[in-house]
């Protein structure tokens, strides 16, 4: 009995014309059958057919660049071939691809006015529709994990077509290794020390353009592809030989677990700053902690020294504790008693926290 009623039930489901209920990207879509149905019309009562109509996405070819903690816009229009004077219900998807393209994670969904956003995008993301046929999204407060590769998406009816937007944040790669000593870290604690440091495990590409800027390191670094590389602007023996050319040397990929590498992270501006605090005495790692805090903020962690290097020009030659009890100094403009003479951010290692005492780096968001 249960059975037969069951049959019963599919039937009229599908004598009902829920067969005629496809599902795409997320929604089911309304074959539009006549002017009295509920697809895509013009308003009229009139049923507007694709037939020959082509849908087209534009998006921009090349990438777009920004900062942390500022706004941009991704842009997005659409278009038919030929043209059409109707109104359409359109929906439109924006989605973030994964670094191989082959996943995607949902950044904002919207039908009409209404719209939803996902994940760590709710509450950042919103559409501009200022002008006729716009899909643009716009995203506020940008994190380091923003950029990449973003898909517009516009969907209307069962036509479905989309573009490819590449956002890229401005900021720097530096090469990370912990107390210790090199090469004790696999993929997932480079990756989390890169975060302790207000930074984020560098990409090949953003790897590849420290080197053009002239970033030159020996040792190898996890990336966050899973492989293993450095950049090398001068070959020289023990960087692989000096009969290569310059450029990335490789070790590609490794095991996550197993193999242990330091690490490259990379950073962007600062919604704060960052200071050198003036202070009567030298400091040990404990006292230097206490002492930001009595001035009101924290101290600074490598990557937002880095960062205030980079776009702020920070330039002090007296050494300072960081967040990671790391001693360290920034050297915009190269003069003597400064190490090299190249800008850089300069390292005294990891002296003993409790013996050594230097200055300090603090950070404060006012």
């Amino acid at each position: 009995m249960d059975s037969l009623l069951v049959v019963v039930v599919v039937l009229q489901l599908l004598a009902s014309g829920v067969h005629s209920l496809p599902f795409f990207n997320g929604f089911y879509y309304d074959h539009v059958q006549n002017g009295n149905g509920t697809g895509n019309g013009n308003g009229n009562g009139d049923v507007v057919h694709f037939n020959g109509v082509k849908l087209v996405v534009s998006t921009p070819e090349d990438a777009l660049f920004a900062y942390r903690g500022g706004n941009v816009t991704l842009p997005c229009r659409y278009r038919y071939e030929p043209e059409l004077n109707s109104l359409r219900r359109i929906r439109i998807k924006w989605s973030k691809l994964h670094k191989d393209n082959t996943k995607e994670r949902d950044v904002l969904v919207a039908i009409g006015p209404r719209h939803r956003s996902f994940g760590e995008f709710r509450g950042r993301v919103q559409l501009r529709q200022s002008v006729a046929r716009e899909a643009s999204l716009v995203i506020g407060d940008l994190r380091l994990e923003d950029y990449g590769k973003y898909k517009c998406e516009v969907i209307d009816g069962l036509e479905d077509e989309s573009g490819i937007v590449e956002l890229e944040l401005r900021g720097v790669v530096f090469p990370y290794q912990p107390h210790g000593g090199r090469y004790r870290l696999n993929f997932h604690d480079a990756r989390k020390a890169c975060e302790e440091q207000d930074a984020v495990l560098a990409s090949f590409d953003q790897l590849f353009k420290a080197w053009e800027e002239g970033l030159d390191w020996c040792n190898a670094g996890w990336l966050l592809d899973g492989t293993v590389q450095y950049p090398i602007a001068l070959p020289r023996g023990p960087c692989g030989g000096r009969d290569l050319a310059p450029g990335l040397r490789s070790y590609g990929e490794r095991h996550k677990y197993l193999h242990r590498f330091d690490a490259f992270c990379f950073s962007s501006s600062l919604k704060g700053k960052v200071y050198y605090l003036n202070h009567p005495e030298k400091l040990n790692f404990e006292e230097a902690k206490a002492a930001c805090q009595e001035n009101g903020s924290v101290i600074a962690k490598v990557g937002q020294l880095f960062a205030a290097w980079k776009f702020l020009d920070l330039d002090r030659c007296d050494a300072g504790w960081l967040a990671d009890a790391s001693v360290r100094y920034p050297v915009s403009f190269p003069r003597p008693n400064c190490g090299p003479p190249e800008p850089g951010v300069r390292s005294f290692g990891f002296p003993d926290k409790a013996r050594s005492t230097f200055g300090v780096f603090c950070y404060t968001m006012s």
